[in-house]
């Protein structure tokens, strides 16, 4: 079964993190831009990966915890300096990523909207 959390902002990312319980499910982590009045993201590649990723969790039968975090506004994300982009954890360089907590794999833009590399990522196991 997947368990869906919203988090929102590099602060509650962290606070989020140091939460995690190693004996707890495996954590993968959606980062994407933040949402629009219309409930779509900023980000174009966000908005056609989520559709994606969301139908992939829906068939997976496998207990893991699926975050969808919020970077931010679009010039929030640009800025060098972005806590998402400069973090030792996270080093996201596009969004949307995906990160399997604690591991190596990671999907990144439009690898996201691959249900091949999206159930090597489930598979894959530390």
């Amino acid at each position: 079964m997947v368990n869906y959390v919203d988090i929102k902002g590099f602060q509650d990312f962290t606070k989020y993190t140091e939460q995690i319980n190693s004996n707890d499910p495996p954590v993968l982590f959606f980062f994407s831009g933040s949402k629009l009045p219309n409930g779509n993201s900023w980000c174009p590649d966000c908005v056609e990966a989520e559709p994606v990723v969301k139908a992939f969790l829906s068939e997976l039968k496998k207990d893991i915890t699926f975050v969808y975090v919020d970077v931010g506004d679009r010039d929030y994300w640009k800025d060098r300096a972005c806590p998402f982009r400069t973090d030792s954890r996270t080093k996201l360089m596009v969004i949307p990523t995906i990160i399997k907590w604690k591991g190596v794999q990671r999907l990144e833009g439009s690898q996201c909207n691959n249900r091949e590399l999206l159930q090597m990522l489930m598979e894959d196991e530390d």
